[in-house]
């Protein structure tokens, strides 16, 4: 019997990712739940499985009854629950922030391209979730002095508006730069921030890599993320901003991988395209163009850092095809 209301080809693809990223974060949250020692992370950590858990179920009966094959993702064998700690206390609720930050972004293009009902419901179901946790893991980290906040500023007491397009000019080292403005602060901030989480992650996945190409893939991404720390930083200083950023020496010794070399570079493949969308939305809305162009050439680093991660997946057999249109070419041909 045909189906009344069948899945576009944007709504398959979506729900396709979808269901890759839950079950690696499933992975990796049984991982730190199973070593957590602080309750109340626990109890965040454990909170949202159940709630993934749920959609992951809605989505796999969402394939059966579409008649779509279930995608393999991240399963059991993915995550080795006997590792020692990896990264010490406070940094399993720091992650989880990031991979909620990059949940929110997936989740607005998705509901964008849905028009099924039951697709809908489950994009609005995991963005209520994802802004709950991002809420919750907020506050913990504030409350445990983990987070840094950004930098203060003299309240404005009226409106101005730009006077001239000297406004933009921050490449004349003889002239004078305007001061950063508060959306440019943030943006410089959240990406110290965001890199420092980064660089914890990848440093941790270097010292227990099992292949020889993936852990080199690591180390060469340590180097990124400290490029554009010292880039974001530079910025700050130079117009006087005090910043804190929170400390990247939070990964233990151990050499014992809690993920497999797939899972790992799945997770990093994620967090560069989230890094790619958000250099875009820097380079848009800072308005300075010497930090807009910096930040414009740290992204083309980015891009054929993602490039070259996808090529050691495609290599080890890691990458799972999305799924594809038909052939027409190829059916006429045969």
């Amino acid at each position: 019997m045909a189906l009344t209301n069948p899945l576009s080809a944007s709504e398959v693809g979506t729900l396709w990712l979808t269901y890759e990223e839950k079950t690696l974060i499933m992975r990796i949250l049984e991982y730190f739940i199973e070593k957590s020692d602080e309750q109340e992370a626990r109890n965040l950590l454990g909170g949202l499985w159940q709630e993934l858990n749920f959609y992951v179920l809605e989505m796999e009966k969402l394939f059966e009854e579409q008649g779509i094959v279930k995608p393999i993702g991240f399963t059991k064998g993915d995550v080795n629950l006997d590792a020692p700690k990896l990264y010490d206390n406070g940094f399993d609720i720091m992650f989880l922030r990031i991979l909620k930050e990059v949940s929110m972004g997936m989740y607005t293009m998705n509901m964008n391209m849905a028009y099924n009902n039951q697709v809908m419901a489950i994009y609005e179901g995991l963005t209520v979730i994802t802004q709950k946790i991002y809420k919750l893991a907020t506050l913990y980290l504030l409350q445990k002095g983990i987070l840094s906040l950004p930098p203060k500023v003299t309240m404005p007491k009226s409106v101005e508006f730009i006077k001239n397009k000297s406004y933009m000019s921050g490449f004349n080292p003889f002239g004078h730069k305007r001061p950063l403005n508060t959306l440019e602060i943030g943006i410089l901030h959240h990406a110290i921030e965001s890199n420092n989480i980064g660089m914890q992650l990848i440093t941790g996945f270097a010292q227990c890599a099992e292949n020889k190409d993936v852990k080199r893939y690591f180390v060469k991404g340590m180097d990124l993320c400290k490029k554009q720390i010292k880039i974001a930083e530079d910025f700050l200083l130079e117009s006087d901003v005090h910043f804190s950023a929170t400390s990247g020496s939070t990964v233990t010794t151990s050499t014992i991988a809690p993920f497999s070399d797939k899972l790992m570079m799945h997770c990093i493949f994620l967090l560069n395209g989230f890094s790619i969308v958000g250099n875009s939305f820097g380079t848009f809305f800072t308005l300075r163009n010497d930090i807009s162009m910096k930040i414009t050439l740290i992204a083309k680093d980015i891009f054929l850092y993602g490039q070259e991660g996808i090529e050691i997946k495609i290599k080890h057999g890691w990458f799972e095809e999305p799924p594809q249109m038909e052939d027409r070419t190829g059916i006429i041909e045969q």
